[in-house]
């Protein structure tokens, strides 16, 4: 696993940078990335929004399998499911995405995302999903 190459592709992604997303752990099968619940990705009720969830949870579950792949080889998301449980209340979303499975042609992946305060952290969603491998 090259953690470089996870760390430049992320570098590239436009949206990661527009919600100031960072990531703050990379290794083989696990990633996780984080994100300010700022003021321009709430929605009407003050919580962060399911799609800031829903986008650092896909990106975070995508580097984990891209971790997987052999060099040269790039990652994409077949489909994903989300379970919103509770509002996303704090100063930040943590998305912690792993792997669930590595196969030949597709990985089965899964995250986990935490709103935290300076107080601690409270679970708000789930999700789970199929990557493919592709050739840029």
């Amino acid at each position: 696993m090259d953690e470089t190459r996870l760390r430049d592709s992320f570098a590239r992604q436009t949206m990661m940078a527009t919600l100031g997303a960072e990531m703050l752990e990379a290794g083989k099968g696990r990633v996780v990335i984080a994100a300010p619940i700022g003021g321009h990705v709430l929605q009407q009720h003050g919580a962060g929004h399911a799609g800031l969830a829903f986008s650092i949870g896909d990106s975070a579950a995508g580097y984990a399998a891209l971790s997987t792949m052999p060099d040269g080889a790039e990652v994409m998301t077949v489909e994903m499911k989300i379970n919103l449980m509770a509002p996303a209340m704090g100063d930040r979303l943590v998305a912690e995405g792993r792997v669930v499975r590595a196969g030949r042609r597709i990985v089965v992946v899964a995250a986990d995302v935490w709103a935290e305060t300076e107080g601690g952290r409270k679970h708000v969603a789930m999700l789970q999903g199929t990557m493919i491998p592709v050739t840029p």
